[in-house]
């Protein structure tokens, strides 16, 4: 559904009318219109710099680089010495112009290696490089920090400040959003620093474009680093609920990476279902998600899985007080225990060595809804089931994670009533809703074994919604 606010705002009346009344202007949104790139940033710079104590400048460095991207530091900025001597060890040059003129790449992201801070003192080091510097970040630009996981750090200091960068992380995400721009936090775990380059390029790049205000942990990894391109090249995947919607798009975006992609949706959608799978050179299958053999004919059809992804679900919604038994126990068959038993039956027979599984999960998991106990039970349900699960994948050298969508454009949001679906549109950094592409991004970069340090977490696709966690 075409957001016609957004449309009038970039008129040339409208942007003159929003100025003089003072209403938002949501920004236009630059999202991927291709597969990942092996050098993803090669048209732009990105500019680079540190804590006087950071310890993630070698394998930060080395992900910069090959992402094509020209490195550019400010001079004498309290953590130059780090990124220098990485710098010199791996054979890249940085250069000293972190304001480029007209003609020159422009500064398409922010990378702030926090990894050292260790006391509140000590954050006036992060604010001396980023506050001369953000004013100039062109539009839909990156910010990006990386910090070590609490549990990583040695020092009450380095936790509490580790802690701290979420706060500062949230709040320049919603000062910079107006213009298209995100800030996000990856944070390392011991040992996670050999599968820092994909998340890296993910968040810097166009693929992420409504992920905004998220911190993403990265823990190590017995796989082999992969790049993300051509990480999903002929690989099975397996998506629930894909016949429209959020699961066509993830259907899409898969085979658009180079997946084999299977759908399942319940016979009743049949059609549709073979319609998208036909555009996509996929296989279709029609399959109610909760019948007792679910998980033996999709083993069947599938043979090994390399990816699945959980996204069929449904709502009805009622206040508890007004709510029927067969309401509530078919949003939880179908949400989440569903989800639960295909997971135990593929566990047995049908999914690869290094399989990964992406869930569905919802903002409305997180925050809740009136009338929604029964969705909201299943979607934070999702949250703990990927995190409790996450150990089992592991040991098989695969994954399971989630992705949270805020407000999606969709049928669903479409026919919500005219005042409610405004609001819900614009209470985010990005002032506006997301596209079902947005949360197919981020679905094809959890599935990919280039992912491989990200397990048991739940990605937000929300522009940085106001409410929830």
């Amino acid at each position: 559904m075409n957001d016609r606010y957004l449309d009038f705002t970039h008129s040339p009346f409208g942007k003159t009318l929003a100025s003089m009344l003072g209403l938002p202007t949501p920004p236009r949104l630059r999202r991927a219109d291709a597969a990942w790139a092996a050098q993803p940033f090669a048209d732009g710079a990105i500019l680079v710099g540190g804590d006087s104590k950071a310890t993630l400048a070698a394998p930060l460095l080395a992900a910069l680089g090959a992402s094509g991207a020209q490195l550019r530091i400010v001079p004498e900025h309290a953590g130059l010495a780090p990124l220098k001597a990485a710098a010199a060890s791996l054979g890249l040059q940085l250069i000293g112009n972190p304001a480029p003129s007209a003609g020159e790449r422009p500064n398409r992201a922010i990378v702030f290696d926090a990894s050292g801070l260790s006391s509140p003192a000590q954050m006036r080091e992060l604010y001396d490089f980023l506050q001369p510097l953000v004013r100039g970040l062109v539009p839909n630009g990156r910010v990006l920090l990386l910090s070590r996981a609490a549990d990583a750090c040695t020092s009450v200091g380095a936790k509490t400040m580790s802690t701290a960068l979420r706060g500062f992380m949230r709040s320049l995400a919603k000062e910079i959003g107006k213009n298209g721009n995100t800030c996000n936090l990856l944070e390392v775990a011991e040992n996670g620093e050999a599968a820092l380059a994909a998340p890296l390029h993910f968040f810097l790049s166009a693929h992420s474009a409504y992920v905004s205000g998220q911190t993403l942990r990265i823990t190590t990894s017995t796989a082999k680093p992969v790049e993300l391109a051509g990480s999903l090249a002929g690989r099975s995947a397996l998506v629930t609920g894909a016949a429209r919607g959020i699961g066509a798009a993830i259907a899409e975006v898969l085979a658009r990476e180079g997946a084999q992609v299977i759908g399942i949706d319940h016979p009743s959608q049949e059609g549709a279902l073979g319609e998208t799978m036909a555009r996509i050179g996929g296989r279709g299958l029609a399959l109610d998600v909760t019948a007792t053999d679910a998980a033996q004919r999709i083993a069947a059809e599938a043979g090994g899985l390399d990816v699945v992804v959980h996204n069929a679900g449904v709502t009805r919604d009622k206040m508890l007080r007004n709510m029927s038994p067969q309401y509530w126990d078919l949003v939880l068959n179908i949400n989440l225990a569903a989800i639960i038993d295909i997971n135990e039956g593929l566990l047995k027979s049908g999914l690869n060595d290094g399989a990964r599984v992406v869930c569905i999960s919802s903002i409305g998991g997180i925050g809740g809804n009136a009338g929604q106990t029964n969705y909201a039970s299943t979607k934070a349900g999702v949250i703990g089931y990927v995190d409790a699960m996450a150990p089992t994948f592991a040991k098989r050298g695969g994954a399971i994670n989630a992705v949270a969508p805020g407000f999606i454009e969709t049928q669903m949001t479409a026919a919500m009533p005219l005042g409610p679906r405004e609001i819900g549109r614009r209470i985010n950094s990005l002032s506006q809703g997301g596209l079902p592409q947005d949360v197919a991004e981020a679905v094809a970069f959890l599935a990919s074994p280039a992912a491989a340090g990200v397990n048991g977490q739940t990605l937000r696709v929300c522009g940085q919604n106001w409410f929830g966690a």
